[in-house]
């Protein structure tokens, strides 16, 4: 753990669990170079050829270049009460070392008016949406619970009835039953054909790439509020080594 990096994040740091591809992937240098950054080691990447859009695609993937390259499976939370950084990457590498290694059939899709990388098949998704969920209850105890403010800010949007639920009782309304993995590829885009042409482009991508590789997770650190998300700590998943 460095103490310089630490030393270097506000009060109001943030903390994520995401899964990321390996650095040493495909997967992980074509996300880079098409959302222009590396989250790892904090480069900027020169735009890569891109399908032809209305907008360079650099304003058209802001949004999701600032988190980096990643799967949510534990959304963004700042520490609870007394628990540490070092509480923190205690729980993450004893979970890490429970999970087993899997491979992900992914496509590109459309949700709602933005283009992201899901599973391609109901199987991949119940795998996704049980390591998110083991990952939450993993990681409650360390999740400062968000404030009366917040969750009423929260429920200003469209949510269902079990969003609201699960808002409520977890401070973030996409989880469990109600959680989605997926893999952000743009900006909310009002352009059809835009979202058309990216998801194009990713399938062919993902035909090349083949399968992701479930491999490991990562803790995520967004050092102050607004700025840039770090990949801090890769958590590789284990379990099948321990036997």
């Amino acid at each position: 753990m460095s103490t310089a990096t630490m030393n270097a994040w506000s009060a109001q740091a943030r903390f994520a669990i995401y899964y990321a591809p390996a650095r040493a992937s495909g997967w992980w240098d074509a996300g880079c170079a098409w959302l222009g950054r590396d989250a790892e080691s904090g480069a900027s990447i020169d735009p890569q050829q891109a399908p032809a859009l209305s907008e360079p695609l650099a304003q058209l993937t802001a949004s999701p270049r600032r988190y980096g390259w990643h799967g949510t499976l534990v959304a963004p939370f700042r520490l609870a009460g007394r628990a540490t950084v070092a509480d923190l990457l205690e729980a993450a590498e004893n979970w890490a070392h429970t999970q087993r290694p899997f491979a992900l059939h992914v496509e590109a899709a459309t949700l709602g008016d933005f283009v992201a990388m899901r599973p391609a098949t109901p199987s991949g998704d119940e795998q996704m949406c049980a390591l998110a969920a083991d990952a939450l209850h993993t990681f409650a105890p360390l999740r400062e619970k968000p404030s009366a403010a917040d969750i009423a800010k929260r429920m200003q949007a469209p949510l269902t009835e079990r969003q609201r639920e699960l808002l409520v009782e977890w401070g973030y309304p996409y989880v469990l039953d109600e959680f989605r993995f997926h893999m952000t590829l743009s900006n909310s885009l009002d352009n059809a054909a835009d979202r058309a042409a990216i998801v194009g482009w990713w399938h062919r991508e993902a035909q090349r790439l083949g399968p992701l590789s479930i491999d490991g997770a990562a803790i995520c650190v967004e050092p102050a509020p607004g700025e840039p998300f770090m990949l801090w700590q890769r958590l590789p998943f284990t379990a099948e080594h321990e036997a």
